[in-house]
């Protein structure tokens, strides 16, 4: 599910609504190789608090950025992985 777009917004500011900002390239980095648990992302960027990392998780799956898996096990277990979408912005972002 995608967070509407502003009407009259060019094409970059959009893209940068979705994929701006300090943390959510950096999450996409980490998420390259595979899943990764939200520890494990915690871990790989220890700058950003966990509130920060829930906000920017959150806002990546709504744009279809990443994928959110849920695992029917006792505790659960919660994957983060990226999309067709997530990976397409990597020409743009490292060059």
């Amino acid at each position: 599910m995608q967070r509407s777009s502003p009407v009259g917004k060019c094409p970059i500011q959009i893209s940068l609504s979705v994929i701006g900002g300090k943390w959510k390239p950096v999450i996409l980095w980490f998420l390259k190789d595979g899943p990764v648990r939200f520890s494990g992302i915690q871990k790989k960027i220890p700058e950003i608090t966990q509130m920060m990392l829930t906000k920017q998780l959150r806002e990546l799956v709504a744009d279809g950025m990443i994928e959110r898996t849920v695992y029917p096990e006792v505790p659960p277990r919660v994957d983060y992985g990226i999309t067709d979408d997530g990976r397409s912005v990597f020409p743009f972002l490292w060059r």
